[in-house]
């Protein structure tokens, strides 16, 4: 009898369980719904949350099917719109349903005829339960920053399993304390498990829906417009990030997204700005949010809804905009945060015509376009590098000094004129040979010994070389020609002008992470004023592929010294 009951009751309940998940599908076509995945709920959102679950409410009680036990006692669905309320509208929306739908439960259950009895309050007690405690599990997940776990359709699941116990218990409580435990036990007997599998499934599969509906349109949504931003700035190329290509990018993800504004900053400084706050956003100015510094530090997104939390302006009190998206700009190729990308909407807007993860598909593009210009910069300055390499060092005034000195050896030392043709022939075997972007440290520490021969003896003992670099880093890979012109500077723009002797010492520091290679010479004439050159060029060149932690460190102590720090890192292959 036990089973022909439960049959009877489940079967109803569940196709009442079909019809609230069409709804609820409907519900996903609106602008509250968009309002609800992005966290951006106002209040006409929420009020609209409120009328489409109190209406579940309403519809469970009507669609519901009676006891045997009582002819006030049902079997339905009430909790789901209750359950519902609460996790996606909060608490107050919760309790508003549960108290619409006890109230409901209460009056359509009774009469003149058939007056209010403990059953009835009960059910509406429990209701009203079933809110509250859906609305304070989306309030702890609220304050933990959690909110797409509410879209997890175990949570729901399980917070229908727990509200359905609830429910059950307080039945249980009324009855004993309107003496009529024996009623309230055989009611539960014949209800409780029907409702307790049919009101947890419907919950989990109304959020599953909802779920996937969000991730489809997310999906759909993000895909389109990130290729329409893709092909309008295809032509871009970031090959420095510099303001320029950052005001483009700006200007047609502001229009492409409808977005209020967009923002595009470096590490330190804003560098382009679209959309509403044109006039005091200003391209060049220091950062001011500390969101913005928050999450390139942390390379996190932070979600400013502006119903939860108000975006504030550092720059101008009266500032349009009342909700941001930041979104970190990541360079993959030394794997460290340069920057962030922030979208943002009007105070009474919000964020309707844009998701999350637009946003990041978006700044995934941005990083993309910055990775490619990048690497293209690196092959131009590999360019001008072989270039100047040809037209500085291979030229008619570089090889008559390096012949006449020759020549003049070569009357009474033809071993060691031999010695330095040798010298010479691979030395521009090397400039002219190279045909990849990296090299040993060994190879350039040949290089450098080529050219340092042909040097000394050009200066006839005037120029001293000391080198003392260990060993075990003559392996270590490092961009081709980053040693030699260093040398050559300090030799050109510093020994060559002394009237005394000149010293040039070679030699390396290391630890866990890299090694130093040092240059340092006894002349001291570096300006930094007039600053060109190489040095400038291979210190670009090594940040490209390395990040910012490692690069070219000149010092100098006027007519003492001028020290040239290499830093590079230990045991990665330069890009």
């Amino acid at each position: 009898m036990q089973d022909i009951l439960f049959l009877e009751h489940i079967a109803p309940l569940l196709q009442h369980v079909l019809v609230f998940l069409g709804i609820a599908y409907l519900f996903t076509k609106t602008p509250v719904f968009t309002a609800l995945v992005n966290n951006s709920l106002t209040l006409p959102d929420k009020a609209v949350i409120y009328l489409l679950f109190s209406g579940f409410c309403i519809l469970g009680t009507t669609f519901s099917e009676p006891s045997l036990q009582s002819e006030d006692a049902i079997a339905n669905t009430r909790a789901i719109g209750a359950v519902l309320g609460g996790l996606l509208g909060g608490p107050l929306v919760g309790i508003l349903v549960g108290i619409t739908g006890g109230v409901h439960r209460v009056i359509s259950m009774s009469s003149i005829d058939d007056p209010v009895n403990f059953i009835d309050t009960a059910c509406a007690t429990a209701t009203v339960f079933e809110g509250t405690l859906a609305g304070f599990v989306h309030h702890y997940f609220f304050r933990k920053g959690k909110m797409n776990v509410l879209f997890s359709p175990r949570l729901a699941f399980t917070v229908a399993l727990i509200a359905g116990f609830g429910h059950v218990l307080i039945i249980l409580l009324f009855g004993a304390l309107a003496s009529e435990f024996t009623m309230a036990w055989n009611i539960e007997q014949e209800l409780a498990l029907p409702m307790l599998i049919a009101n947890p499934a419907g919950v989990a599969l109304i959020i599953y829906m909802i779920r996937e509906q969000k991730r489809a349109c997310d999906d759909l949504g993000s895909s389109g417009k990130a290729w329409q931003i893709a092909n309008k700035t295809a032509g871009i190329v970031y090959s420095r990030f510099n303001q320029e290509a950052c005001r483009q990018m700006a200007q047609i993800i502001q229009q492409e997204t409808n977005v209020g504004a967009v923002a595009i900053t470096n590490r330190e400084e804003l560098l382009a700005f679209s959309g509403i706050g044109e006039d005091h956003h200003q391209p060049g100015s220091r950062i001011s949010s500390g969101d913005t510094l928050r999450a390139m530090e942390e390379n996190r997104v932070i979600f400013i809804d502006g119903t939860s939390r108000s975006y504030r302006c550092g720059i101008k009190n009266d500032c349009e905009l009342g909700s941001a998206l930041v979104i970190p700009l990541r360079d993959d190729a030394v794997n460290e945060v340069i920057g962030a990308i922030k979208l943002y909407e009007q105070r009474n807007k919000l964020f309707r015509n844009i998701n999350r993860k637009l946003g990041e598909d978006i700044a995934h593009l941005l990083s993309g376009r910055i990775l490619a210009g990048r690497y293209e910069l690196q092959r131009e300055l590999r360019i001008q590098d072989q270039y100047r390499l040809l037209t500085a060092q291979v030229n008619p005034h570089f090889l008559y000094n390096a012949l006449t000195t020759i020549g003049h050896i070569a009357g009474n030392q033809p071993g060691r004129a031999k010695r330095l043709l040798h010298h010479l022939s691979d030395f521009f075997r090397k400039n002219l040979g190279s045909s990849a972007d990296t090299s040993t440290l060994k190879h350039e520490l040949e290089h450098v010994e080529s050219y340092l021969e042909i040097e000394k003896a050009r200066f006839e003992g005037r120029l001293h070389v000391t080198v003392d670099v260990p060993e075990h880093l003559y392996e270590q890979t490092v961009p081709v020609f980053t040693l030699q012109p260093i040398v050559e500077n300090a030799i050109k723009h510093g020994t060559s002008e002394l009237i005394h002797d000149g010293r040039i010492g070679i030699h390396c520091s290391e630890d866990a992470q890299g090694f130093t290679l040092i240059v340092e010479d006894n002349a001291g004439l570096y300006d930094a004023n007039h600053a060109k050159g190489f040095g400038l060029q291979i210190d670009e060149r090594i940040k490209i592929r390395h990040g910012s932690g490692y690069g070219v460190d000149i010092q100098c102590e006027p007519e003492q010294w001028t020290r040239v720090s290499i830093r590079l890192p230990k045991g990665k292959q330069a890009a």
